[in-house]
């Protein structure tokens, strides 16, 4: 007997009882479209996580003075200074994008009549870049700007609309900081929320740090930002300001010198970790499905004793027999592992379509790898009932009623 006609018989067979074949088929439905589900879900939600980490910053290292040693004192000389920011731009230049500075100070501003107090923080030109700013109106000071002490200042989201009421309302109006006039020149927020952990608050006022270098008793660079050409130089850009920072101040004075790397690393293996659990899960419906064939098939093998016994009594062989019944329980779990790509394909790209600026990752090994899953799943559980009709004797199939 052909495989054609072994395929047409198969598939008369499953049309006679398409109730039971389609909720047999279920299982698999359920199984494809959660592998693929769970596999899109967990690409999707890892490229976020990481898209929001390097939101921080592109291949960005920082460091800041971290203590001194038990043998020495904390002295002010300790500190990071705008000469180690110089010496690390002089030194790393051809390795880097650029090099930028911070150095906080806080003022006190009058909102609705009651002081407030606020942060400042000291910049220069070179920080919105570094550390991935948006600009939601007007402009960044410039380096000319830093290097004559202009009095411009750029504001935060929330202390633009604290003050202001809009982001647009706070541009080009005045605010006295530290007993000067400042020009607001521009209104930004941060590309991802730090919630507070970043060096910026949630409503402060930026300036040149030129500025608030002498508003501050103390020269304190905290943090300093380095911001590596290529990612792979990021691990040894780390190695080399350490170095850098640790041969110009005196010995014992600590520094914490550090990358996105490490996180990074640490948030794909999470995900690895959820997805792998995920996945297992899934599996899990798909065996339970293989098992939910086998069983129907050895019902059917059963319901169609006589049926059997007459095939084999007009010439088929027990290879034939065989061959037809393992052919039902492939089209079975195929035919349900198809739906259920459908429907895990689907899902996803109906939520792209709805919300097109959210990326949604679906990944070709995983339809591929489920296609596959499903038609072993048929080709093993199928064996058995597909065995057990091959071994039915032809008189007694004959006699069964």
């Amino acid at each position: 007997m052909r495989i054609a006609e072994i395929l047409k018989s198969s598939w008369e067979a499953l049309k006679a009882n398409r109730v039971r074949t389609l909720l047999t088929a279920l299982g698999l439905v359920i199984g494809n479209a959660s592998v693929i589900l769970v596999v899109t879900i967990s690409l999707t939600s890892t490229e976020f996580i990481l898209d929001q980490i390097r939101g921080i910053g592109s291949n960005v290292v920082w460091a800041y003075f971290e203590s001194g040693s038990r043998e020495s004192d904390q002295s002010d000389a300790d500190f990071v200074k705008l000469s180690d920011v110089e010496a690390v731009r002089a030194q790393l230049a051809d390795r880097i994008v650029a090099v930028t500075a911070t150095m906080s100070s806080s003022a006190s501003l009058s909102v609705e009549g009651r002081p407030q107090d606020t942060s400042i923080l000291g910049v220069d030109e070179y920080y919105p870049m570094v550390r991935n700013l948006i600009l939601l109106q007007g402009r960044y000071f410039d380096g000319t700007e830093v290097r004559q002490r202009a009095k411009v200042a750029l504001l935060t989201e929330g202390l633009a609309r604290l003050l202001y009421g809009t982001a647009e309302a706070a541009v080009g109006r005045t605010i006295k900081l530290k007993d000067h006039q400042f020009t607001v020149t521009g209104v930004f927020r941060e590309r991802v929320q730090s919630f507070g952990l970043s060096e910026l608050a949630e409503r402060a006022a930026v300036i040149p740090i030129t500025v608030v270098r002498y508003y501050n008793r103390v020269e304190r660079i905290d943090p300093m930002y380095i911001q590596a050409k290529r990612a792979e130089d990021v691990e040894a850009l780390t190695g080399e300001v350490k170095r850098i920072l640790e041969g110009r101040h005196r010995k014992g004075a600590k520094y914490f010198v550090d990358n996105l790397g490490a996180i990074l690393e640490t948030a794909r293996n999470i995900s690895l970790i959820l997805t792998g659990v995920l996945i297992m899960v899934a599996a899990i419906a798909l065996v339970i499905s293989g098992i939910g064939i086998m069983n129907i098939m050895l019902v059917t093998v059963t319901e169609r004793t006589k049926e059997i016994g007459t095939r084999m009594a007009v010439g088929a062989s027990r290879r034939v027999i065989l061959a037809q019944f393992l052919m039902e329980a492939i089209l079975i779990s195929t035919g349900g592992g198809l739906l259920g790509i459908l429907v895990g394909v689907s899902g996803p790209l109906i939520a792209q379509w709805l919300v097109p600026e959210f990326g949604v990752a679906i990944s070709s090994i995983s339809v591929v790898v489920a296609f596959f899953v499903s038609f072993a799943v048929g080709l093993v559980f199928g064996m058995l009932p597909a065995n057990r009709a091959s071994q039915l004797n032809p008189i007694e199939a004959l006699r069964y009623e």
